[in-house]
């Protein structure tokens, strides 16, 4: 037990680390389990949320734009994805999971989700909201020290 408020700081750092490193873990059997690479399980993960425009999971994945579009290519290919126009502008192509990639992905990921999701059943709405504060708030920071580093490494 922490005795200190830094051996709990330290004590939590290492338990999140820890679990950053499961959940890559479980996300690189579950792309191996698929056929499929770390930035087309990312794509998968973002496209989970809502369709996106190319230019979106190149963003997301960290792909330039031609890599992107063979992403996408391989995606399409395989099932997972598919473009279609966007409903609030025509012109615009959105790339969105199609329902057997949805159904592949959520057998992947549904009962790790749904175990979870038990795991919070003794967790009060107001500790779920902290956690929630949390969460978002190392997200943020580690978004800002990514775009350091990105910003750092890129040439002038």
């Amino acid at each position: 037990m922490a005795r200190t408020r830094q051996a709990a700081i330290e004590r939590a750092g290492r338990a999140m680390q820890r679990y950053q490193r499961s959940v890559q873990s479980f996300d690189d059997a579950v792309g191996r389990a698929l056929g499929l690479g770390p930035a087309d399980m990312r794509c998968l993960d973002v496209l989970s949320e809502r369709p996106c425009s190319a230019g979106e999971l190149s963003a997301a994945t960290g792909l330039r734009p031609a890599a992107t579009t063979a992403l996408i290519d391989r995606l399409v290919d395989k099932g997972f994805v598919e473009r279609r126009p966007s409903e609030a502008d025509r012109r615009k192509v959105l790339v969105a999971l199609t329902d057997d990639g949805a159904r592949k992905t959520w057998a992947a990921y549904g009962p790790l989700v749904s175990e979870g999701q038990q795991g919070f059943a003794s967790t009060t709405i107001a500790e779920l909201e902290r956690l929630s504060d949390l969460v978002d708030g190392m997200t943020e920071l580690t978004d800002r020290h990514r775009a350091r580093i990105e910003r750092d490494a890129s040439p002038d």
